[in-house]
């Protein structure tokens, strides 16, 4: 079944329930008489439930339904939000300047509006102490608890600990700001 709504001709059941242009109930009427009642308003018969027994049919100018349908779409389009999932890797034995690095990026992506997917990453010995992942993403949380909240707690997958990051509900992104380069 297509999802194109059906009007005029194309409408091929026995009866339809009919509502008018103002959105008044007609009640179900034959094809014909419905067909005849939309080319008496120069209007045309748009199929708006066809899943329903019998039909429903509304008189409407249906340029103008798409049209507006259209223009409803292009409006949603336009509120919705797209989320980036940024990531950053760590390793548990991390030293504490690389750490300020690492957390300063976090911060930064959170301030932008992104959520961040921590990863710290265990190698050969490193695996038989997860407790100092854990322990590093606890306090990695804790440093940015003021830009973003803890999504995803930090689960062990494989070699890897992952936690997921956040930005606060109400915190808006900052836009992004180019410097005047000096001539």
């Amino acid at each position: 079944m297509s999802s194109e709504t059906r009007i005029n001709e194309r409408i091929r059941v026995p009866e339809v329930r009919l509502v008018g242009p103002n959105g008044e109930q007609v009640g179900i009427v034959r094809i014909e008489d419905a067909l005849r009642l939309a080319q008496e308003a120069d209007l045309d018969l748009v199929e708006v439930a066809p899943q329903a027994r019998p039909p429903v049919c509304k008189l409407m100018d249906y340029g103008k339904f798409k049209y507006e349908s259209a223009q409803k779409a292009r409006e949603s389009r336009r509120n919705q939000q797209l989320t980036v999932i940024k990531e950053q890797k760590l390793r548990p034995k991390i030293d504490q300047h690389d750490y300020e690095t690492k957390k300063g990026h976090v911060s930064r992506f959170l301030s932008a509006g992104n959520k961040v997917k921590v990863t710290i990453m265990f190698r050969g010995r490193e695996q038989s102490r997860p407790e100092l992942g854990f322990r590093l993403l606890q306090k990695l949380a804790e440093d940015v608890s003021e830009l973003g909240y803890v999504e995803a707690s930090p689960k062990q997958d494989g070699r890897n600990m992952i936690m997921v990051l956040a930005p606060h509900k109400n915190a808006k992104p900052k836009p992004k700001v180019k410097e005047p380069v000096e001539s």
